[in-house]
């Protein structure tokens, strides 16, 4: 079973008594994995779980924040399910969320509503309200409501003394350096959405491309990047991809503007998900559209080389 419980869907007996692995996970990268993997162990035969927070609580209590999301919810989900997860429940983190006492949390989400019979959390894990509860406090509340509480530890990079996290992604990621942004999360990063029609100036010079609002995504460097994309069937498809502004002929909104290599498929209005391999050079204003043209030429042939 994969599944994804919205906070109004009843929770089927079925999915009752099951090991939850616990937070935002937004990425699911190392870190987060190693609480799944965790919660995976204890369940023992029971369903595995994960609950999750939508929107983001930074969002909420940062509704005017610059955007930072890694994943769109549909992304997490399946990442969450290619863990082993069998049901995501996306928990709504709303004014009543907020509001929630840390004991609160553990007695009515946990306990009554999903009926966890154990939950696994990462050392960092906060919740309730004011941020009021931590992981001990989780413990102490689960031996009270029914439920066990396993902590787990601080995920290092090898090789390095940052902590693998969130904020180290997006950090990697603003800095241009996709290849060490994978190594955090265990898979390329990438940008998922519905494509949009553009100006349609790529196809006059052989160079269509698939348009993607950057949405509630973190900014990565701006620039272009070679890239594999799926556009539904499975296959990750070479290809070289500008995210950003097009400084030369303007957008009123960023995009991940994808030119797909030796295939010329009809996309729009169609959900495509693109990998940012390696990034290959800033994005830059040019003088005219014909020097636009002569560089991407060149952008194709060196993410050819790349991929």
């Amino acid at each position: 079973m994969s599944e994804v419980l919205s906070a109004d869907s009843p929770v089927p007996p079925a999915a009752r008594g099951a090991s939850v692995a616990l937070g935002n996970f937004d990425g699911v990268h190392r870190g987060h994995q190693a609480v799944v993997a965790a919660a995976a162990r204890a369940a023992q035969g029971r369903p595995l779980g994960a609950a999750v927070f939508e929107p983001h609580p930074r969002r909420y209590f940062q509704p005017d924040a610059p955007p930072f999301r890694l994943q769109s919810a549909r992304q997490r989900a399946a990442a969450l399910f290619a863990l082993g997860v069998g049901v995501v429940h996306e928990l709504r983190f709303d004014a009543a969320m907020a509001a929630r006492s840390d004991e609160d949390f553990a007695r009515d989400v946990l306990a009554a509503r999903i009926g966890a019979a154990h939950v696994a959390v990462g050392f960092d894990f906060r919740y309730g309200r004011d941020r009021m509860g931590d992981a001990r406090s989780l413990q102490r509340h689960g031996a009270h409501y029914g439920f066990t509480v396993e902590i787990v530890d601080e995920v290092d990079e090898a090789g390095h003394a940052e902590k693998v996290s969130s904020t180290a992604v997006r950090t990697a990621l603003q800095a241009g350096d996709p290849a060490h942004a994978a190594e955090l999360l265990g898979r390329p990063w990438a940008i998922e959405g519905e494509v949009i029609l553009g100006a349609q100036r790529g196809r006059t010079i052989g160079f269509a491309t698939a348009n993607v609002p950057l949405a509630d995504y973190v900014r990565p460097q701006f620039g272009v990047y070679a890239t594999r994309t799926d556009i539904g069937d499975g296959r990750w498809l070479a290809g070289v991809s500008n995210c950003g502004v097009k400084p030369t002929v303007g957008a009123d909104a960023p995009l991940l503007e994808t030119h797909i290599f030796d295939v010329s498929p009809d996309l729009y209005g169609k959900r495509t998900e693109t990998q940012l391999i390696a990034f290959l050079r800033p994005e830059k204003k040019f003088e005219s559209f014909e020097a636009l043209t002569t560089q991407i030429a060149e952008d194709a042939k060196m993410a050819r080389a790349v991929l």
